[in-house]
């Protein structure tokens, strides 16, 4: 079973409430939601492997830690994914980066899939997918099948705010899946928005309505 890990780090919380606040413009919003995904990443990759390798120092030989295994990769589901893609690289850049589309369809409430571009070796990569907002979870668990039929087999969802809902589905259907979260909210309301929430995060990323 995978891991269902709520961050409670101070500065997490603190970014996450100014977030929540209506009058947060979308140039701050855009910010502090790179800010959230960096303090995010450093937490959700605190469990990679790591192996000894002998360097030189201006002094001396010496042994130090570096990342070993697969190699990473950032995929956001559009568009509200976009907005953590900065701050995962500003922790990872070396990770390359891969884009899937999907829309909610207002009346179902499911994911709708329109684009799809991944890194040639996505399968050979640990992938970490994000998106701000895990709802009823329809677009996250969509994304993440859609990466398991091109062969990945390693998965991790980071989200910023998250329902009871959207984390009950990840479960059902990705068991395998570790969700990281930035603060988990109470319910969805009856248009499949998050209580309390901070109403539409791409709208809000990009000043759109």
């Amino acid at each position: 079973m995978g891991k269902i890990v709520v961050m409670d780090h101070p500065l997490i919380q603190h970014k996450i409430g100014i977030i929540r606040r209506e009058e947060t413009g979308s140039k701050d919003f855009r910010t502090l939601v790179s800010e959230i995904a960096m303090l995010m990443c450093y937490e959700a990759t605190r469990d990679l492997k790591l192996a000894d390798v002998e360097i030189d120092t201006p002094i001396c030989k010496t042994t130090v830690k570096e990342l070993k295994g697969k190699k990473l990769a950032v995929v956001p589901i559009l568009r509200a994914g976009l907005g953590m893609v900065d701050g995962m690289l500003a922790m990872i850049p070396a990770a390359k980066v891969g884009h899937i589309g999907l829309y909610r369809d207002p009346e179902t409430l499911e994911p709708v899939e329109y684009y799809c571009k991944l890194p040639a070796d996505c399968a050979n990569r640990e992938v970490f997918v994000v998106d701000p907002m895990l709802a009823t979870g329809g677009s996250s668990s969509a994304a993440i099948q859609m990466l398991k039929d091109k062969g990945v087999k390693n998965i991790r969802l980071m989200c910023i705010i998250a329902a009871p809902e959207g984390v009950k589905k990840m479960q059902e259907d990705h068991p395998d899946v570790d969700v990281y979260i930035g603060a988990l909210d109470d319910h969805l309301n009856e248009h499949g928005y998050i209580v309390p929430g901070l109403g539409d995060a791409g709208d809000r990323i990009f000043g759109t309505k």
